[in-house]
């Protein structure tokens, strides 16, 4: 028999009496360690955008109240005319 196992999450050769893997921190009772619950997702990573968030933000406010304003406007024609 073996001293080591494979780990289920990274597959590093974890030893027996081991309470979490060396590697990635996984253990029997979590399963998943917050450092590595992500990995082999192959998600973008993560970036903050830096001054252009505002002018996103007034770009987006803008479209809405435009969008509110014709849909108003539609209602009011509808049931006018």
């Amino acid at each position: 028999m073996s001293d080591y196992f494979d780990c289920p999450n990274c597959g590093a050769e974890v030893p027996v009496k081991a309470l979490s893997c060396p590697e990635c921190g996984s253990d029997e009772k979590t399963g998943w360690s917050e450092d590595t619950m992500y990995d082999g997702l192959d998600l973008p990573a993560f970036e903050e955008t830096s001054g252009n968030s505002s002018k996103s933000l007034f770009q987006n406010k803008f479209l809405l109240y435009v969008v509110a304003i014709m849909t108003i406007l539609a209602f009011i024609w509808f049931f006018v005319m």
